[in-house]
């Protein structure tokens, strides 16, 4: 795993500031705990580090979405797989990137189903959801209320 980290002022507020890491994640079945740790590494150092306010709910539903998004791109888009997180103290923005350009389609809730629930989850934790392919394969973002209240 391969990361960056950066720190800016708030481009909308001009005060406060606006934590973000990325990774750089092989392809490989390992990649999806690397991830969800990478997760919980942010959002904890954000806690710890910064005195941010990051219920540990949010740093549970964080790690669950990071874990769907990554295991889909681990489990249908050949090579790496990139996971950009930002913190602005309300929400946190998770961005996943990977090789192929289908885009997912969420499906209804079937209860007999077996698997294929994961963009079911996600978009239920998610106060708001875009997918775009990119010149090269797709581009997933979420966004996950961060505030104590549970609202973005």
């Amino acid at each position: 795993m391969d990361q960056r980290v950066e720190e800016t002022r708030d481009r909308r507020t001009g005060t406060g500031r606006v934590l973000r890491r990325g990774a750089v994640f092989s392809g490989d079945s390992e990649m999806i705990g690397e991830a969800r740790r990478f997760a919980a590494d942010f959002l904890g150092g954000a806690r710890t580090e910064r005195g941010a306010k990051v219920p540990s709910r949010v740093i549970g539903t964080a790690q669950l979405v990071v874990s769907e998004l990554v295991t889909n791109a681990c489990k249908y888009a050949p090579g790496p797989c990139l996971l950009d997180l930002v913190f602005d103290g309300d929400v946190v923005e998770i961005t996943v990137w990977d090789t192929d350009s289908t885009l997912p389609v969420p499906r209804a809730a079937e209860p007999g189903r077996i698997g294929q629930h994961g963009m079911e989850i996600v978009i239920a934790l998610c106060e708001g959801y875009d997918v775009r392919r990119e010149p090269v394969g797709k581009r997933i973002k979420v966004l996950l209320a961060a505030g104590s209240d549970g609202r973005a």
